[in-house]
């Protein structure tokens, strides 16, 4: 083997044959490692050499484009890196028969409705295969177990043939909205998002036939295994959206309920039939929903009437306190966070929040700029509380329920009153002879007794709630000493009433006399007055 010119370095005088050699024997190696790491011809018939060779080109490629990339960035515009890489990935993109759909948790304000079929049609599809469950236990049920998705867990369906992979991702994000909570600490968002991915050509399988499937498992599902919920104003962080939710374990069903039994009828046919009118709805225009008026004294079971209807009707319950509000785009954002299928309730807003009438809103608005030092104060407004109710935001959902409770009908505006807001009235009157005969078969377990007869007399002078009664027959588990007990309190209950009227009618006389005329010219307004 022919050797080049050996490398020059200073040889010792006295043994220059040493070094000599040396520096022979590595340009010789050096050689011989040049020669082994150029492929030749036969080095191409072995796959390991040819890996190795295109392993090394990769190599260098990349890095001679990342090298390339730092020198040149810097000196191209924004808009022109934005347009070259998107031309490179629709490039690229050729070359895949994927598709990847992407479903998020929300839908701007309101929330995705396909996000949540998919978190029931998941859980319940792979639930064999998911490797943590969370354990819940309500007061009236036994524990229950709830398969949980973890985030970049993939999760594999078929349908029809069609493989799909699906993949749950969930990241922290830095903004978002806030709700008032008090001494709540602040909880941080996070975006939730599925990833469902596919073969290309099945694109109109997944889009009409697939979608739907899952929509309506998750619907079946749901309703086998629902618990009902009560939300209330301030995210708890497990919550979607500004609202927390507990366990609704209410007992009242129409069964129990103290009520007429023709007004109570009545609610139930009411419900019945909108239920079934999805159709009707949308042939003739409206919004699926139905407004409720509960109107009546302290105690005569409006609150009760609004968890029987939910128990009735499988709905959740939404309870909007008006006073926590600050603005009437609040109100809109909550709106659009409540979902389809549930009751949305306002107690007593007759004393919730100073609804001012539109005209004196209008006067108002223009005269308070006029003043120094003026102040906007944010608050919910009468138009914008009606917008929320039959206005164009009123139609971001299906199935819904708006309930109204109030003991003072006649302080509301009429504009809350007319249909198409609150569309059925309900009266909460106090107790009838037929409310005790069921309170009694509730509380006593019977439902005849000598006694029943002079109480329903009683009852038809006397001014008593529900509660009232209930609260009488909870006293002793004697059906004779309870109902005893219930005369006595109806005799003195009627006495009390008496003195009142009695003291009433002295009133009058006097405030007559002191404003001078006859009980005939004096106006009601002008008593009040004085």
């Amino acid at each position: 083997m022919s050797l080049a010119r050996p490398f020059k370095s200073k040889t010792h005088p006295r043994w220059p044959h040493i070094h000599l050699r040396y520096s022979y024997t590595i340009y010789a190696k050096h050689s011989e490692l040049k020669r082994m790491a150029t492929p030749t011809r036969n080095d191409f018939k072995n796959p390991i050499a040819v890996a190795k060779t295109v392993l090394s080109a990769a190599t260098s490629l990349t890095a001679t484009v990342m090298v390339v990339r730092s020198v040149v960035r810097p000196f191209v515009p924004p808009e022109f890196q934005d347009f070259f890489s998107s031309r490179i990935r629709g490039f690229l993109s050729r070359f895949y028969n994927e598709m990847t759909m992407v479903i998020e948790q929300n839908d701007g304000c309101a929330q995705n409705e396909l996000f949540k079929a998919a978190q029931v049609f998941l859980a319940a599809k792979q639930s064999a295969f998911l490797r943590r469950v969370k354990v819940t236990k309500s007061t009236k049920e036994n524990h229950s177990t709830q398969p949980i998705i973890d985030p970049n867990q993939v999760l594999v369906d078929t349908f029809n043939g069609v493989k799909l992979k699906w993949v749950f991702v969930s990241r922290q994000v830095s903004s978002g909205y806030r709700v008032h909570q008090g001494r709540s600490p602040p909880v941080q968002p996070e975006a939730q998002y599925f990833e469902l991915t596919f073969d290309k050509k099945h694109m109109e399988i997944v889009d009409k036939s697939y979608l739907p499937f899952v929509m309506d498992e998750a619907k079946s599902i749901k309703q086998g295994k629902k618990t009902l919920k009560l939300y209330t104003l301030g995210s708890d962080g497990r919550s979607p959206g500004p609202w927390s939710r507990v366990n609704l374990n209410h007992p009242a069903t129409f069964q129990t309920l103290a009520m007429d039994l023709e007004l109570k009828k009545k609610i139930l046919d009411d419900l019945d039939r909108f239920v079934r009118r999805k159709e009707h709805y949308r042939r003739v225009g409206k919004v699926w929903k139905r407004g409720y008026l509960l109107y009546g004294p302290p105690g005569t079971g409006k609150s009760s009437l609004v968890a029987a209807m939910a128990n009735y009707l499988n709905f959740n319950i939404y309870d909007l306190e008006l006073s926590g509000l600050h603005s009437n785009a609040e109100l809109r954002r909550l709106l659009v966070s409540t979902t389809n299928q549930s009751i949305l309730v306002v107690e007593d807003i007759d004393c919730t929040v100073e609804l001012q009438d539109r005209k004196s809103e209008t006067q108002a608005a223009s005269l308070k700029p006029m003043l120094i030092g003026y102040k906007r104060q944010d608050r919910v407004t009468l138009s914008g509380f009606l917008n929320f109710i039959d206005g164009l935001w009123s139609s971001c959902g299906d199935e819904r329920i708006i309930i109204f409770t109030t003991n003072h009908i006649e302080k509301l505006d009429p504009a809350l009153l007319r249909p198409g807001r609150m569309d059925l009235h309900i009266p909460m009157s106090y107790c009838t002879p037929c409310g005790f005969r069921l309170l009694a078969f509730n509380y006593l377990g019977i439902d005849r007794h000598e006694l029943f007869e002079h109480i329903e007399s009683l009852l038809e002078t006397a001014r008593v709630t529900p509660a009232e009664v209930a609260e009488q027959l909870l006293k002793s588990d004697e059906p004779e000493i309870a109902l005893r007990d219930m005369v006595t309190f109806l005799v003195d209950h009627k006495r009390e009433e008496n003195e009142e009227v009695i003291q009433e009618k002295v009133c009058r006389s006097q405030l007559i006399v002191e404003i001078g005329g006859s009980e005939e010219e004096s106006s009601e307004s002008e008593l009040i007055e004085k």
